[in-house]
């Protein structure tokens, strides 16, 4: 099993393209955003605000894992993804553009929308509420740049069967964006 380097750069440039990507979604129509392709799959909107639900459960993780990692005097130069944590990731990255199967979401993490009542405004607010968390996730990375990110764990949204340090966490986070990227796509298709 070949290694997995996280780097904060590479990071970065991939959360930089997803954010991009959601802005020029939000300057669709609203029938394409609130379509689901077919019955029980979900629309642009829903998949946004599951990427909402789930990056909630990590906000104050991360924000706590930052204030107890102790400072270095340099940038880190990357950090090794340890083997159970790497398989985690691995199985949310998405292989040649596709998705490699698709996951039962747990009910947490479902988004409930009845896509006649979504307004703008509604669906503007999933947009903000996007882009405001997903800032956070990528000053997040860039405080970890000079951050001893090697000594707190903390567990996944999923229970301490997996825990990560803070490039895993964003790893997975990432990989599971770059995963709904991929569906959107789908729905679009």
């Amino acid at each position: 099993m070949a290694s997995l380097i996280l780097t904060p750069e590479n990071q970065i440039q991939r959360l930089n393209g997803i954010l991009n990507r959601v802005q020029s979604l939000r300057e669709l129509d609203i029938a394409h955003l609130t379509t689901a392709p077919r019955p029980k799959s979900w629309s642009v909107v829903e998949v946004l605000e599951h990427l909402n639900m789930a990056y909630r459960i990590y906000l104050p993780k991360i924000d706590d894992t930052l204030s107890q990692s102790p400072d270095l005097n340099k940038e880190s130069e990357g950090f090794k993804a340890r083997g159970w944590q790497k398989f985690v990731i691995e199985g949310q990255r998405p292989k040649n553009g596709k998705r490699k199967w698709k996951m039962k979401t747990l009910k947490r993490f479902t988004p409930i929308f009845d896509s006649a009542d979504l307004t703008q405004e509604k669906m503007d607010s999933v947009f903000g509420q996007f882009l405001e968390l997903h800032h956070h996730l990528k000053q997040s990375i860039l405080a970890s740049r000079t951050k001893d990110v090697s000594k707190v764990t903390f567990s996944s949204a999923v229970g301490s069967i997996v825990r990560f340090y803070l490039p895993e966490a964003f790893e997975f986070l990432l990989c599971h964006m770059e995963r709904h990227m991929v569906q959107i796509d789908e729905i679009f298709e």
